[in-house]
């Protein structure tokens, strides 16, 4: 296994900046204030298990990392387990931001193993035990050629959904039949988009496609813009004006160093502008999975 160096977010002189502006501007208890709303929605109880599925329409456009950090918030907040379930058995990332160094079962395997009468010790004893109260159960064992099919899937869903309040699931990218069938089913859906032409273009015909289908899935879902470069030479305000005239909510994960390396998430290595923006996205994700769309 290669070995990373934790890189941080943000340059030491970045970070040195921001300091001073807090001293002076004293924006800290703006920041606190935010924080604390925040947190009161995260931690709001459920009835039942929120199911939160991540998608996008292209590789490469942070798919995973958002579920990452997503599920990473929800397990930092609340009390009640969360699971980060993996629903793209092609070799995905997931594992690795999560730090998961083996894996024993599947998405697949785990949908024929579970039976009501289990406990959640039971069932955790089938999952890769995580920080904070979290677990991930991965699509794959890094076997090229792993399948996971639409209905092991939902047997799977089904089959876990009442252990866990949170539910977070990377999906395969659009349009194949797990991540739609992920998405019809799912409380909440967020669709992760490169922060370039393409990906907006691209973004923007799949939200108007989604605006044939029934209405709950278009208002329900959140589009998140990645910068994968520290200045992606994009005009954000009109794309995020373009994008939110189908009717959903758009969100900005800016640049971050730490992100950019790869390897495995370390909050505390993330940019303040990235936990900050991860919050706000967790919670509002997290807001519309609550409501009756």
């Amino acid at each position: 296994m290669v070995s990373r160096k934790h890189r941080h977010g943000e340059s030491v002189a970045a970070r040195a900046v921001r300091a001073l502006r807090r001293t002076l501007y004293s924006s800290a208890a703006r920041e606190v204030a935010e924080a604390t709303r925040t947190a009161e929605v995260l931690q709001r109880p459920v009835t039942t298990g929120r199911q939160i599925a991540v998608t996008s329409i292209r590789g490469g456009s942070g798919k995973s990392t958002v579920a990452a950090l997503l599920g990473t918030a929800y397990a930092h907040y609340r009390q009640d387990p969360v699971l980060f379930l993996e629903a793209d058995p092609a070799l995905g990332s997931l594992p690795l931001r999560l730090g998961a160094e083996t894996v024993r079962w599947t998405t697949s395997d785990v949908a024929d193993l579970v039976t009501p009468d289990m406990t959640l010790s039971d069932v955790t004893e089938h999952l890769v035990r995580l920080p904070d109260n979290a677990w991930l159960l991965p699509a794959s064992q890094g076997r090229i050629g792993a399948s996971l099919d639409s209905r092991a899937y939902e047997r799977a869903v089904v089959a876990l959904r009442r252990y866990f309040g949170v539910m977070v699931i990377d999906c395969e990218t659009l349009p194949a039949e797990v991540g739609r069938v992920a998405l019809a089913a799912a409380h909440s859906r967020v669709l992760t988009s490169p922060a370039t032409p393409e990906g907006i273009g691209s973004t923007y015909a799949v939200l108007r496609w989604m605006q044939g289908l029934p209405r709950r899935l278009i208002t329900g879902t959140t589009v998140v813009l990645t910068e994968l470069t520290p200045h992606p030479g994009l005009d954000l305000d009109a794309a995020t004006r373009e994008l939110r005239s189908t009717g959903v909510r758009v969100h900005t994960l800016p640049y971050d160093r730490h992100l950019a390396s790869g390897g495995p998430l370390h909050t505390a290595s993330l940019a303040h502008p990235t936990r900050e923006a991860t919050a706000r996205l967790a919670a509002e994700v997290f807001h519309l999975a609550q409501q009756p769309h």
